[in-house]
């Protein structure tokens, strides 16, 4: 193809879809997550080296302190070494929300190897009306991130294949369970495992003002239950309007000769029947857990105020 014939193309191309390129392009550029982290901690180590040689000082904005300055301290001499190297194990241990996401780590591991949480998303988006399965897909996804990174393994490959099945891209699936379990990431109708690590940062942080204060893994729950709904919304529209269109028509051709082989096969009558006690089971523990929360004398509530905050629901 000629140079003529490039530059043509190129303005036949809308600009949107010639933003979409770029924004894809600048991405494919970034390394991978692990190396960023290390470039980070190197940035870190090099800024506290630099911030302490010019005299960078703040003031400190603890009530207790008023008055007092908070001096850089560099970690690229003997002392600061000494710090990184001392401190390396506590900082591991004494990160806040280290044992409640280790618990909750441990239901999820056992949800997961039990086949609970593969059968509940297939459920989910298995059998859908083929005018909802993109909506329904991307919601699945959303919702998955309450077992983890689990949705990149189940979701996205079953995704293709139900959207193969109903004879449009099995990229386009790919790309909007993506978009749930990527873009959609920490928004959830339930508290999930990321509730409680932010919540831990974020009072981690606070304490430097107010040492007493405390931040439930429910606070920004309203927040990430709405954005539930606006990003399952804005993820089946992009992927029906903007990326489906882009991709064309599916051409079989192209795919593996075994491609009907491999769907996924809906729930067994094993699986139904355990999701269905499973539903019952989990009916039975909320109940049980509003009865002693929702009453003013509620066991579970605060004992001092009589309040959910800072109980130990």
């Amino acid at each position: 193809m000629t140079n003529s014939q490039n530059r043509e193309e190129n303005l036949k191309r809308g600009a949107f879809t010639r933003f979409l390129d770029s924004v894809e392009w600048l991405g494919n550029l970034l390394p991978h997550p692990v190396t960023l982290f290390a470039i980070l901690c190197v940035l870190v180590v090099l800024a506290s080296g630099i911030a302490a040689a010019l005299g960078v000082s703040v003031a400190d904005p603890r009530p207790a302190n008023e008055g007092e300055w908070i001096a850089v301290n560099s970690l690229l001499n003997a002392e600061g070494l000494r710090l990184l190297v001392t401190n390396m194990v506590t900082n591991f241990t004494g990160f806040a929300p280290l044992g409640t996401v280790l618990v909750a780590m441990l239901g999820v591991g056992v949800a997961e190897h039990s086949g609970l949480l593969s059968a509940s998303m297939r459920a989910l988006v298995l059998n859908r009306s083929p005018r909802i399965v993109t909506y329904a897909v991307v919601f699945a996804g959303i919702m998955s991130n309450m077992a983890s990174e689990l949705g990149y393994v189940v979701l996205i490959p079953l995704a293709a294949m139900i959207f193969h099945s109903l004879g449009r891209h099995p990229l386009a699936g790919l790309a909007a369970a993506f978009c749930g379990v990527s873009g959609g990431y920490s928004a959830n109708l339930l508290i999930g495992t990321v509730d409680p690590l932010l919540s831990g940062i974020t009072q981690e942080a606070a304490r430097l003002l107010d040492p007493a204060y405390v931040v439930g893994a429910e606070a920004n729950w309203f927040f990430m239950f709405a954005s539930t709904f606006f990003v399952t919304l804005i993820g089946g529209l992009v992927t029906e309007r903007i990326v489906e269109p882009k991709l064309g028509k599916f051409d079989s051709a192209y795919a593996d000769s075994d491609i009907d082989q491999h769907r996924m096969e809906g729930l067994t009558a094993t699986e139904k029947r355990a999701l269905k006690g499973t539903g019952l089971a989990a009916l039975a523990l909320v109940a049980l857990v509003a009865v002693m929360v929702v009453p003013e004398s509620g066991i579970l509530r605060n004992p001092e105020t009589g309040l959910v905050s800072g109980s130990p629901f």
